[in-house]
């Protein structure tokens, strides 16, 4: 498996933690950066995330700002990514077993970096579960 890994400088404190836990379960690590706490675009570093998901170099993608609302509006402006804004274990587990997301929007002003791993884990713990969910997954992309 391969992650991709994008933050702004908000994201970037809990990004080495992120990363050394995808390490540690011997993931293949693209990182897009940011690589400080300089403040920075979000869109620059998160497009070239979902570009991976979409050509298909990355199986999911970890977003991070300081709300989550930032990147997971720019990841989704790709059809072929399904970001979830996430802010606690559940969310994360259902966001993958539900809504079949391929990148977490991490909001890091609002959780802990204990919880951003906790949920991380999950995220990558869970598959989706399809039947009847694959159906409304089958409707969000458009045109």
């Amino acid at each position: 498996m391969t992650i991709s890994i994008g933050c702004d400088h908000a994201g970037f404190p809990y990004k080495e933690a992120i990363i050394h836990l995808l390490t540690q379960r011997n993931i293949e690590i693209i990182d897009h950066g940011t690589y400080s706490t300089d403040a920075v675009d979000y869109p620059d570093f998160i497009h070239p995330v979902a570009n991976d998901i979409e050509a298909g170099r990355s199986t999911l993608g970890i977003l991070m700002c300081g709300s989550g609302n930032g990147v997971a509006m720019t990841a989704n402006k790709h059809q072929g990514v399904r970001a979830a804004i996430c802010w606690e274990v559940e969310l994360a587990t259902l966001a993958r077993l539900h809504n079949d997301a391929n990148a977490i929007a991490i909001p890091v002003r609002f959780v802990s970096e204990n919880l951003a791993l906790e949920m991380v884990a999950a995220f990558l713990d869970h598959e989706f579960e399809g039947g009847r969910h694959a159906r409304r997954v089958g409707k969000i992309a458009c045109g």
